[in-house]
């Protein structure tokens, strides 16, 4: 059997950075998040209390398409600098991608607010293809 204690040390060593990487990719992205839901024009979490499917659907995706590029980011990072740039990064281009599929459909914040479940799938699906790119670009 080897020695474990090589690998003991190496986890002693590691782990106040990777908890400091940890929290905060965590508090970027739910910064980025509460950032996000207080730019849209409709209240998310109303919406969701009330059983509005397309707001879950369209805020859960804008939750993915942060998380992705976040963690790529957390992957690659150098120093927790690196998580809160890109993390900005990530959050202006969601707001874009909300804005674009906001132009090609019109009225979409309206048509979540009337549960209209296609819009938000296409706003999500938006949201995860932007996501998918900008973690590509960030990993790089």
């Amino acid at each position: 059997m080897t020695d474990p204690m090589p690998v003991i040390q190496s986890l002693l060593s590691g782990l106040p950075i990777f908890l400091l990487h940890l929290a905060c990719a965590t508090l970027a992205w739910l910064a980025a998040l509460a950032l996000y839901m207080w730019i849209t024009p409709h209240d998310e979490f109303a919406l969701i209390r009330a059983g509005n499917e397309a707001a879950a659907i369209s805020l859960g995706g804008a939750a993915i398409g942060l998380a992705i590029p976040l963690a790529l980011c957390l992957a690659g990072s150098v120093n927790v600098w690196d998580v809160i740039i890109w993390g900005s990064v990530t959050l202006i281009l969601q707001l874009i991608a909300f804005r674009f599929v906001d132009f090609l459909l019109g009225s979409l914040s309206a048509r979540i607010e009337a549960n209209e479940r296609s819009a938000a799938i296409f706003l999500a699906m938006m949201k995860a293809a932007i996501a998918c790119l900008t973690a590509a670009a960030v990993a790089g």
